[in-house]
């Protein structure tokens, strides 16, 4: 989605070296996706289910 679109910011980060991020974002498996620092998906997840929880969380960001 962050090639795609100029909206989008991606970060990749080596988890073992950031263990503070571990305990921050609740990390229990990977890939863990942060949507907007508010929603996350843990796992490797079918597009639709990221797609549904990405916009569920725009909209709970719009609703701030």
């Amino acid at each position: 989605m962050a090639i795609e679109s100029p909206n989008v910011t991606a970060d990749v980060i080596e988890a073992s070296e950031f263990p503070e991020l571990i305990q921050r974002y609740g990390v229990r498996g990977v890939p863990k996706t942060m949507i907007n620092e508010s929603a996350g998906v843990e796992g490797a997840v079918p597009e639709a289910d990221l797609l549904g929880r990405i916009t569920q969380a725009a909209g709970q960001s719009s609703a701030r």
